[in-house]
């Protein structure tokens, strides 16, 4: 129960809205290796031109401040996330010659994040497991 304005309101539970579809992001941080900014630099063009074709991809973009690359990425269910991967596996290895993945999070409704723990596994990814909110 919550007083407010001399009312006393019982509390709402809160759960999570059903969506269209199980949207699970990436958020994966590189630091690019000292001289490697430019040929860091073309190899995103190439993420963005071969992830272009994915049916389950909602959304990725990379954004930089100073040595560190971010790419924000979304997309429908694990099986997204795993078919985007297979996709541009030969690219993240060539990204991971030119950089570090110094941080990996990966948000989401927690049915798919558990599909993702194994083949995720050695990344040392972070898992933030969906709570509530709201879409349009």
């Amino acid at each position: 129960m919550v007083a407010h304005a001399g009312r006393t309101l019982r509390a709402q539970q809160f759960t999570a809205m059903s969506t269209p579809a199980p949207l699970v992001s990436l958020h994966p941080y590189f630091k690019v290796h000292s001289g490697q900014l430019e040929a860091a630099a073309g190899l995103l063009r190439e993420f963005v031109a071969r992830t272009q074709s994915e049916e389950r991809m909602r959304y990725y973009e990379f954004t930089l401040n100073g040595d560190i690359v971010f790419c924000r990425e979304a997309y429908v269910g694990a099986a997204g996330v795993l078919a985007h991967l297979t996709n541009v596996g030969d690219l993240l290895d060539r990204m991971l010659k030119l950089s570090e993945l110094v941080r990996l999070e990966v948000h989401g409704p927690a049915g798919e994040l558990d599909q993702l723990r194994g083949p995720l596994g050695g990344l040392k990814a972070e898992w933030f497991a969906y709570q509530c909110g709201i879409a349009r």
